[in-house]
């Protein structure tokens, strides 16, 4: 619980989304600390945003864990290369997507592209998100709302519209949703509003789903060190980030990705429309 990087950090900003190896510290995804045991053995997973930060934590896991791997990620210019190397040390198949979760045909494709590859779809995660920071709501541009929506809970519907064809019982499909959810921060109102969405989102699928032997849940995170940060946030706020928690830091990447492999596994058949919450102590309710 001590032993990560507490703020005050360096002062440091980015263009949107951020890469990983400009951040000091460095984010932990695990690649040094997460030991696998077998939990997802065969299992075909796809995972959103899973270039950095949370999405590549997730995705280092459950490779390790022994699951094959589609990310969906947006930009070439991102961070997928370095997540491919890992899920591919880890001896598993791993399979790249590049493109806009936003357009619903993209989201169509990766269903099939990732079904093309592996036969099946076991684990979806939809963890992509868009996040800027705006000080008044007449800051935030009708295009920058509607950005948002689409990004972080419209894309969720229709990936598992397209999933679930070729998804079989015993499938789990696991949202990211956010303290904001709960405790929503003023400068991410489309954001936290977004998120808040997903928390009523995944309930609702979970209780749609349960006759076919499909599990939905979500994980709430708290302030977790990723690229999004230095390149969404103003400074001030960078450099003091996670220290309003009772562990008085930000989580690392690799700290999440526990709860992901929790809900991914068949031992946890009887959680569905749950949200675990992994915030540094901060209550979600």
């Amino acid at each position: 619980m001590r032993a990560y990087p507490k703020p005050p950090f360096p002062p440091q900003s980015q263009p949107v989304p951020g890469k990983t190896a400009d951040m000091d510290p460095r984010p932990d995804h695990g690649e040094d600390s997460y030991r696998g045991s077998g939990r997802l053995e065969g299992k075909k997973a796809l995972i959103t945003g899973a270039d950095s930060g949370i999405g590549r934590a997730v995705a280092l896991a459950f490779a390790r864990e022994g699951a094959d791997i589609a990310i969906s990620y947006w930009t070439e210019d991102g961070d997928a290369e370095e997540t491919r190397r890992l899920v591919e040390e880890a001896g598993r198949e791993c399979l790249l997507l590049p493109g806009d979760i936003a357009d619903p045909a993209h989201c169509r494709e990766l269903a099939r592209k990732t079904a093309d590859a592996f036969g099946r779809i076991d684990v979806l995660v939809n963890n992509a998100a868009h996040q800027m920071s705006f000080a008044k709501i007449e800051d935030i541009a009708d295009e920058e709302w509607e950005r948002t929506f689409a990004v972080n809970i419209s894309a969720m519907f229709y990936l598992v519209k397209a999933a679930l064809p070729h998804m079989r019982e015993g499938a789990s499909i696991i949202n990211t949703a956010s303290i904001n959810s709960d405790d929503p921060s003023p400068q991410l109102l489309a954001y936290a509003t977004t998120k808040g969405a997903i928390h009523n989102f995944t309930a609702g699928l979970a209780q749609l789903l349960a006759e076919r032997g499909i599990r939905a849940n979500a994980v709430a995170p708290g302030p977790v060190w990723t690229p999004l940060i230095p390149s969404t946030m103003p400074g001030e706020k960078v450099q003091n980030f996670g220290g309003n928690t009772p562990l008085k830091r930000p989580a690392q990447p690799c700290e999440l990705a526990p709860a992901f492999v929790l809900l991914a596994e068949d031992a946890a058949s009887y959680i569905t429309g749950a949200t675990i919450a992994v915030t540094g102590g901060r209550p979600f309710l």
